[in-house]
């Protein structure tokens, strides 16, 4: 059972870290194709080695140039998809990264009709399927793998509790339970993303004080 000092302490959490990464970027999340997609080239950014606010900056930069869809990524050239990563400081990873948003574009038109509710469908709810389809688009790795699911969980249910190792260890920082059904259970009724967000910043935050990089 919750103590009253531990329900304090998620209060407090989520008051001061409770943001997603979608939420940062702009971009407004629901079931739909345009909003999901974002989120997936958001997540394919924070996969690299770079700072979390250049790939939100990035993805914001893309956004503005109009490429929020599969059909728009897919149809713009190399380099306007690299003038557009520059654009928002994305400078070590742009070529790479264009190359990668474009294939994986293609991909996701031919096997979806670029929408990502369509892959979700053929997991059949298996979250191990989903991350391995989710694994197929070039330049998700398992952390942008993470990042993507526990943004999504407010809206695909099934996903949810996504609490991964990165979640978990903020919460043991802040002195709450690592295990995730125990701390699944501190969530209440609160949105999944947003309380695993806010796990995932308290890590973070622990790790820029003591002068660690950055990893999400």
């Amino acid at each position: 059972m919750p103590t009253t000092s531990t329900r304090e302490a998620v209060r407090d959490l989520l008051d001061t870290l409770g943001r997603t990464y979608a939420d940062e970027a702009g971009i407004h999340l629901r079931n739909t194709p345009q909003p999901l997609y974002q989120l997936l080239v958001l997540s394919c950014l924070l996969s690299a080695r770079i700072r979390s606010q250049t790939a939100v900056a990035a993805s914001r930069a893309l956004s503005d140039a109009g490429l929020r869809d599969a059909h728009r990524m897919a149809d713009s050239t190399w380099q306007q998809r690299v003038d557009a990563l520059g654009e928002g400081g994305y400078r070590r990873y742009d070529e790479r990264t264009a190359t990668q948003l474009g294939v994986g574009a293609e991909l996701l038109l031919k096997k979806y009709g670029g929408d990502l509710r369509r892959l979700r469908e053929a997991a059949g709810g298996d979250i191990t399927a989903l991350r391995s389809l989710l694994r197929e688009v070039p330049g998700l790795g398992p952390v942008g793998v993470d990042i993507f699911l526990r943004e999504v969980q407010g809206i695909w249910p099934e996903v949810a509790p996504y609490l991964d190792a990165k979640a978990l260890q903020g919460a043991h920082e802040r002195g709450l339970p690592d295990e995730p059904k125990a701390l699944a259970r501190l969530a209440g009724d609160t949105d999944p993303a947003l309380f695993a967000a806010a796990m995932v910043r308290a890590a973070l935050e622990r790790k820029k004080q003591g002068g660690a990089e950055e990893s999400r």
